[in-house]
């Protein structure tokens, strides 16, 4: 079975998967943490009493969220063809991919800074530190290890999302898996991919939670 893998596809495949989620983590985390970070300070109370903006910014957020994927990678083509002079391969991939993702993350920043104990921020708007002060030296540093678990996990739900975006056009290994393993009746293109798969998630959740872990100084 595994002699008719096809394995310079595999290894493309696999680096077009790596280069869709590196870059759609880091702009996701890029984008998630100031939406986080304002779904928790515009609320009723809190450093910036802006109600409103809390709501547009928590409907904004929910929508996108409420979208589900495969239905968002098509919405989103004519923008990523915009944005990159092209609808198909892992470049373009990206652009759906961090805008099912941000919102995402958003909620697990939002979780995350709400676990922070509110008299840390107390004890420090008490000397005259200021909201900004408050939001980059306190909220942030005090909810990094969670931030760094929230993108861990986020970072998993991309390669999946990947494998999905693969089959519409995206290339990686969800590309390699339907075109070249599925369509093909190749069973062994269709089980080294997906292992592959899963070794990605293994490897990344391994480092997040080592980096986590090295974070947390309670």
């Amino acid at each position: 079975m595994f002699h008719e893998v096809d394995w310079p596809a595999v290894w493309q495949a696999t680096g077009e998967t790596a280069y869709m989620v590196g870059i759609s983590t880091f702009f996701t985390a890029l984008f998630g943490i100031p939406l986080g970070v304002l779904l928790v300070v515009t609320e009723r109370g809190n450093l910036w009493d802006l109600p409103w903006l809390q709501k547009i910014v928590s409907g904004f957020v929910n929508i996108f969220r409420a979208v589900p994927f495969i239905v968002l990678v098509l919405f989103l083509f004519p923008l990523a063809e915009f944005l990159v002079g092209t609808s198909l391969g892992p470049t373009a991939a990206t652009i759906p991919l961090i805008a099912g993702a941000a919102p995402f993350y958003a909620r697990m920043v939002e979780t995350a800074l709400r676990e922070v104990d509110k008299g840390v921020v107390e004890a420090a708007r008490s000397v005259g530190t200021t909201r900004l002060q408050v939001v980059r030296y306190v909220l942030i540093p005090e909810a990094t290890p969670a931030l760094v678990s929230g993108l861990t996990v986020t970072c998993v739900t991309l390669i999946s999302f990947s494998a999905m975006a693969g089959v519409v056009g995206g290339g990686g290994l969800g590309d390699a898996a339907f075109r070249y393993g599925f369509q093909s009746f190749n069973d062994g293109m269709l089980y080294v991919c997906g292992i592959l798969l899963i070794l990605m998630v293994q490897l990344v959740q391994w480092c997040g939670d080592w980096i986590s872990r090295r974070l947390d100084k309670r």
